[in-house]
């Protein structure tokens, strides 16, 4: 293969406000990681006069480059040359949590094959499980906890992979983290648990999942709104009737409202018919001592209430 370095010389040249690494040598590395140009990087490699593990100035390294663009070859080239797999850049993100980040399985498996580690974090707490279960890489969360990592992982503010997959409604990772022992009622710090948040963002088939699990159904944030509450007021009619068939509290709520409060607030004609079907009382009063009748203008709305013996207050 001919190999023109004047040319390839002026392109990294151009890129040189944008980089700051080392050397220009050192630009041309992260380049040749980045496209996956695997002759050029090898020729750099080979030429002794750049180093293997050198950074840019947030501490990337040029394998970390490669495992994020998914060039396997790359990556298999600069371990070979030496390039320390588990450094941190700045952030705490090392080649595997870029691989894993970006669903790059092959590549994945080429860094435990050489010692990579699933215990590092990010400043955030962030591991290459969390990474791979909140971007829904299934393949890649399979590979990661048959090499060690740990399920029971959390971010700094108590996210687990279960509530990162419950959030972003990835079923197939939900079920794999649930088979490896996740703890189905986890909830972050702020007393937000899984089942509440994918309630909130309307993935159905993930609430039923975790019901049948043993997710607790009228679990609270610190606000006091339930599943429930949130799917109410969101109109996620789909998840209202998988919690439904799970027997929710239809009643008043630590804020002082009630499911159908909130749904009469969102506006959601079906979602205040479901709760009504399902029992829930018109009467009750919240901490403003107002009915659901009084909280909304919207006259289908009032129709339905007002089949149940709803009354406004004035």
């Amino acid at each position: 293969m001919s190999f023109n370095f004047l040319h390839f010389y002026d392109l990294f040249l151009l890129r040189l406000k944008e980089w700051s690494k080392e050397t220009p040598l050192a630009n041309a590395v992260f380049w040749a990681a980045r496209k996956g140009n695997l002759a050029v990087l090898q020729l750099l490699l080979n030429s002794g006069r750049v180093d293997v593990d050198c950074k840019d100035n947030t501490g990337t390294t040029a394998l970390m480059v490669a495992s994020y663009s998914g060039h396997t070859d790359c990556v298999r080239e600069l371990i070979l040359q030496g390039a320390d797999i588990n450094l941190q850049r700045e952030t705490g993100s090392t080649s595997l949590f870029f691989a894993a980040q970006q669903g790059n399985n092959d590549i994945v498996k080429l860094l435990f094959e050489y010692g990579a580690s699933t215990e590092f974090q990010t400043k955030e707490g962030g591991t290459a499980l969390s990474a791979a279960c909140q971007y829904g890489h299934s393949t890649v969360v399979e590979t990661l906890l048959k090499n060690g990592a740990n399920v029971h992982d959390e971010l700094h503010d108590g996210a687990t992979p279960l509530f990162l997959a419950a959030q972003e409604g990835h079923i197939t990772i939900v079920r794999q983290l649930l088979a490896s022992g996740a703890r189905v009622n986890q909830p972050r710090v702020d007393g937000t648990a899984p089942l509440w948040m994918a309630a909130q963002m309307g993935h159905s088939e993930v609430v039923k999942i975790l019901l049948l699990r043993g997710a607790d159904r009228d679990a609270d944030r610190k606000d006091g709104s339930t599943p429930l509450f949130k799917a109410a007021y969101k109109g996620h009619n789909d998840v209202i009737e998988e919690l439904l068939k799970f027997s929710p509290s239809l009643g008043l709520l630590k804020n002082g409202s009630t499911a159908l409060h909130a749904a009469v607030l969102g506006g959601n004609v079906r979602s205040v018919v479901l709760l009504l079907e399902a029992g829930a009382d018109v009467t009750l009063r919240n901490k403003d001592n107002e009915t659901a009748a009084d909280l909304t203008k919207n006259e289908r709305i009032l129709r339905v209430l007002r089949t149940k013996g709803a009354r406004k207050n004035n």
